[in-house]
C-alpha cells in the first residue's frame, strides 16, 4: 500500500498544474531582498587558519534562492547556507523571495546572468521554473533543489532534503501509537492538515501520514467528522497560519460545536498547527487533542512544553546545509555529489540524484536534549 499511494502522489505532483516546512542560524543577512522575519541568533566559531586557507584557495559565487522569510525555518536555513558556504570559501548570493514566484524567478535570472557559478534554489512552486532553469542549463550551471523538488525541468542536477515521506510516517506513527489505534476500540475524531499545493513536499508528508492512518479511516476506528480527507481538501496554500486557522474555525462550527471530542490533528508542519491550537484556544472547550507538527518553530515548542501541540518533526537544517556544502564542493571540483537516492524523487524528467537527511520527533520529554543541549535554541528562547 506504501508504494502505491506514494506512487500516485508523485505522480499526482508531476501531472498537476501546481497552485504556487529545518536547524539554527544567524541573524538574517543584509543581502537578503525579503523584509519580514528574522532569524534564532546563532553563535559562531571563529574561521579557523585552514578555514580562512580554504577561503583563499576555493572561491567562487554561489547563488542561494530561498522562498520567504515569513516562516521562521526559511531565515534558519538561508544563514545555515550562507554561513556555512562561506566558510567553505565561496561567494554567496543569498535572495529571498518574499513568496512571490515572478520575484524568484528575476532573482534566478540575476544570479545566472551575474556569473553565480551553482544555483541552490528552494523553490516558492515547484512546477515554475522550467524557464528561468533552461537558462541556466544554457549557460551551464548546476543547479540543487533545497528541501523542495523542483518539478518538470532537466536543469535539476541534485536535490538536498530530508526524508520527507519519512516526516509523515512519523506524525501517522505518532498519533497510531498515542490513540493505541492497535488495541483501543475507538472511534476517535481525527482532523487533516496539510501543506502548500504547489510544494512537492506537501504530497510526500501527506503520503507517509495517510499510510499509516487510513486504514483505521477506512475501518472507522479513525472518523474524520468534517469529510476532509483527500489531499486537495486538507491542503493549505502558502503553509499560511492564518488558512489554517480559518478552515479549523469553520470544521469546529459544523462539525464540533455540539462539545464532540476532537482526539488527534494531524499537521503537516509548524505553521498549520498554530493556526489549528489558534482556533481550538478560541473556539474549543473539550479535551486537548494530539496535535502533530515539523520544524520545531520556537512559538511551537513553547506550545509543546505548555501541552498545546504534543510534537513537531525536527529536522536540524545544520546538516541538511552541511550535505548541500559538500554537493557544491564536489560540483565545483568537476566530481559527482554525495548522494544516497537514486529511485524515489522523479521530477517528470527523470529520477533526481538525491541526499536524505533523517528527521527525528520532539515532544516535551526530549525538546531540551535535541534543541537545546545540542545548541538549537537557548533555553532562553524558549521561556
Amino acid at each position: 500500500m506504501k508504494k502505491r499511494i506514494l506512487k500516485t502522489l508523485i505522480s499526482a505532483a508531476v501531472a498537476a498544474s501546481m497552485l504556487a516546512g529545518c536547524g539554527q542560524g544567524a541573524a538574517t543577512p543584509a543581502s537578503s531582498s525579503d523584509a519580514a522575519g528574522s532569524a534564532p541568533a546563532a553563535t559562531e566559531e571563529a574561521p579557523s587558519e585552514s578555514a580562512a586557507a580554504s577561503t583563499e584557495s576555493k572561491g567562487g559565487k554561489i547563488g542561494v534562492a530561498m522562498p520567504t522569510k515569513d516562516l521562521q525555518r526559511w531565515n534558519q536555513d538561508g544563514a545555515n547556507m550562507e554561513q556555512q558556504l562561506k566558510d567553505a570559501g565561496y561567494d554567496v548570493d543569498l535572495q529571498y523571495a518574499s513568496n512571490d514566484i515572478a520575484t524568484q524567478v528575476s532573482q534566478i535570472e540575476n544570479m545566472i546572468s551575474s556569473g553565480d557559478q551553482v544555483l541552490v534554489i528552494a523553490s516558492i512552486d515547484g512546477d515554475s521554473l522550467g524557464t528561468v532553469l533552461a537558462q541556466a542549463k544554457e549557460a551551464n550551471i548546476p543547479v540543487i533543489a533545497y528541501d523542495r523538488l523542483i518539478m518538470n525541468s532537466d536543469a535539476v542536477s541534485y536535490y538536498a532534503t530530508f526524508d520527507n515521506y519519512m516526516v509523515g510516517t512519523k506524525q501517522g506513527e505518532y498519533i497510531r501509537d498515542q490513540l493505541d489505534l492497535e488495541n483501543a476500540a475507538g472511534p476517535f475524531n481525527l482532523e487533516i492538515f496539510t501543506g502548500d499545493p504547489g510544494d512537492n513536499n506537501a504530497r510526500f508528508f501527506y503520503g507517509g501520514a495517510m499510510d499509516v492512518l487510513k486504514p483505521y479511516i477506512d475501518s472507522g476506528k479513525l472518523v474524520v467528522k468534517s469529510g476532509q480527507v483527500d489531499f486537495d481538501n486538507v491542503a493549505t496554500a502558502n503553509w499560511a497560519t492564518e488558512t489554517a486557522q480559518s478552515r479549523m474555525d469553520a470544521i469546529i462550527s459544523s462539525s464540533y460545536a455540539d462539545g464532540t471530542k476532537i482526539d488527534a490533528v494531524l499537521c503537516s508542519n509548524d505553521s498549520t498547527a498554530l493556526g489549528v491550537t489558534n482556533s481550538l484556544e478560541a473556539n474549543y472547550t473539550g479535551e486537548w487533542p494530539i496535535i502533530t507538527g515539523q520544524d520545531c518553530d520556537i512559538a511551537n515548542v513553547k506550545n509543546m512544553i505548555a501541552g498545546k501541540q504534543s510534537m513537531s518533526i525536527f529536522k536540524d537544517t545544520r546538516d541538511l546545509a552541511t550535505q548541500t556544502v559538500k554537493m557544491v564542493d564536489a560540483i565545483m571540483q568537476g566530481t559527482e555529489a554525495p548522494v544516497n537516492d537514486k529511485e524515489t524523487y522523479d521530477n517528470g524528467t527523470g529520477v533526481i540524484p538525491s541526499y536524505l537527511c533523517e528527521p527525528v520527533f520532539a515532544d516535551a520529554n526530549n525538546y531540551k536534549e535535541l534543541l537545546v543541549d545540542s545548541g538549537y535554541y537557548t533555553e532562553d528562547q524558549l521561556k
